[in-house]
């Protein structure tokens, strides 16, 4: 244990320890120096087993207290400070309140048995359980709302914790998205040319107008162009993320441009369009526009990497609600040049493009032998039903603070229910204690009757232990109204006169004999 909890455990024992020695000192009584004796002691082993075994120190003072009165309320005056302070720590550091519960349970239904076998007296018990009540049980409930707090300020800081991890999340996811953006430029742009350029000098380097030189030197700018498409897909694979899931920012390239491009560069292109000009994309959603822009550009350049020297025919079609794209290319000829290297990346990042603008992409083998690649889109740029079930970084940390919100919410109701049950509990405990009196005082009455000729033949000198055997079984809840008080240093007890319940007979006891007996009030 670490030095500063074993000092706070030495102050805790000399703080309950205080109250009894005082009052012992101050007393002198030979009773209460034993006991007091015997308790100090107790009290330093509780303390000692209280961080790891909380209710057992608390049923050192319980039990103290119950030996000395069953009531627990006779030596209240001393043990008041080892209940409270025990009963406080036993709620702060105990996990389940299920077994403190049912410790409360078990010393209050004892009391009842105790009460009527130890004292004969049916009232005791219900001092026991408001002496239980207020000394024990209102402390440990507050130990136990103490307990909520901090854990309520704890969930606090552990979720202002996890909202910053979060945070940092959202900021990681930023960065990998913006690569993303870089990668997705560089392959639609850089790529773009850097194919067309191997395509011009693959035609180039067949020009039998050439020496062979000549013929060497567009062969080595052929190849370098290759290596250079290569070493650019290496680079996009490692700067392109799996969440690619925003637009990149559009080219000022229309798709009569792109087109025009592709054939200066050699490839053969075939256009058909049906619903108004070549590059008439102008008038729809930028998410669309971009979408047949890039699905065009990819394959163009997948058919002069993949078929060089074929035919590409483009139809473009447009109506009120949804714009088609379908591009095809012929067979690739035979005597064409070799075809650039493919990262097989960008029909991939070419779908999730069309389908973030809500259209679907087809690509596949054509029928005539070459490959297709369709695109529908729609018009009005409304996002397709069948869209991934994906969650951006944005609304991930939306759902995060709902979540924090609702682990916040649930900790500080918790909080609010311990402090509503260390209010209501007592007062619900006290409501039961009085209701309880009601039959309580009815089975007090009727068995706290002590005959007339049994009063009478009751002598003073007699033992206690022999005048007890012919009394009732109980003794009246009190003296009467209008009874003068017991004599110094006698103890008194009532039984109830069968002919008169305004008065009752007071039998007083001195050193365990019996020393008076009197009816009270007189009449």
């Amino acid at each position: 244990m670490p030095r500063p909890s074993r000092l706070l455990d030495l102050g805790l024992w000399l703080a309950v320890c205080v109250p009894p020695v005082a009052l012992t000192l101050d007393d002198g009584d030979a009773r209460r120096v034993a006991a007091v004796a015997v308790a100090v002691p107790l009290f330093g082993a509780a303390t000692a087993v209280s961080r790891r075994w909380p209710l057992a120190a608390l049923a050192v003072p319980v039990a103290v207290s119950l030996a000395l009165d069953v009531q627990m309320f006779g030596p209240l005056t001393w043990t008041w400070a080892a209940l409270v302070v025990f009963a406080y720590l036993a709620g702060h550091r105990m996990a389940s309140a299920r077994p403190a519960l049912w410790f409360f349970a078990a010393v209050a239904l004892a009391g009842l048995p105790l009460s009527a076998l130890v004292l004969r007296d049916l009232w005791g018990w219900p001092t026991q359980l408001i002496t239980l009540l207020l000394a024990v049980v209102v402390p440990w409930l507050l130990g136990r709302w103490r307990r909520q707090y901090a854990e309520l300020v704890r969930t606090g800081w552990r979720l202002a914790d996890r909202l910053e991890r979060e945070q940092r999340a959202v900021a990681d996811r930023a960065r990998l998205r913006e690569r993303a953006r870089i990668a997705g430029d560089m392959h639609d742009s850089l790529g773009h040319d850097l194919t067309l350029l191997a395509v011009r000098a693959g035609a180039l380097e067949l020009d039998p107008g050439l020496d062979s030189r000549q013929q060497a030197a567009v062969r080595e700018l052929r190849e370098a162009a290759a290596v250079a498409t290569e070493r650019l897909r290496e680079i996009i694979g490692v700067l392109r993320a799996d969440d690619e899931d925003a637009a990149v920012p559009p080219r000022e390239e229309s798709v009569e441009t792109l087109v025009e491009r592709a054939r200066d560069s050699g490839v053969p292109i075939v256009v058909e369009h049906v619903g108004g000009h070549l590059g008439g994309t102008d008038g729809l959603p930028p998410m669309t526009a971009l979408a047949v822009r890039r699905v065009l550009q990819e394959s163009l350049t997948n058919a002069a990497k993949h078929a060089p020297g074929a035919t590409v025919r483009v139809r473009l079609a447009s109506d009120d609600d949804v714009v088609t794209l379908r591009v095809v290319n012929d067979p690739a000829p035979a005597a064409a040049s070799p075809g650039v290297a493919s990262g097989g990346s960008g029909l991939v990042g070419l779908a999730e493009r069309v389908r973030l603008a809500g259209g679907v992409l087809r690509a596949g083998p054509a029928p005539c032998g070459g490959f297709e690649v369709a695109a529908e889109l729609p018009v009005t740029g409304i996002r397709a039903p069948h869209e991934h079930p994906r969650t951006s970084a944005g609304s991930g940390l939306g759902a995060s603070v709902t979540t924090a919100a609702r682990e916040l919410d649930l900790a500080r109701r918790r909080v609010r229910r311990r402090l509503a049950q260390a209010v209501g509990i007592p007062l619900a405990v006290l409501t039961g204690i009085f209701v309880l009196l009601i039959p309580l005082s009815f089975v007090s009455s009727s068995f706290s009757v002590l005959d007339p000729a049994t009063y009478e033949g009751l002598k003073a000198g007699e033992p206690r232990d022999g005048v007890r055997s012919r009394l009732p079984a109980f003794t009246r809840d009190g003296p009467p109204d209008g009874a003068p008080a017991p004599p110094p240093g006698q103890d008194c007890v009532y039984y109830t006169m069968k002919t008169d319940s305004a008065r009752a007979y007071r039998l007083c006891f001195a050193r365990d004999r019996l020393v008076s007996k009197a009816v009270v009030p007189a009449p």
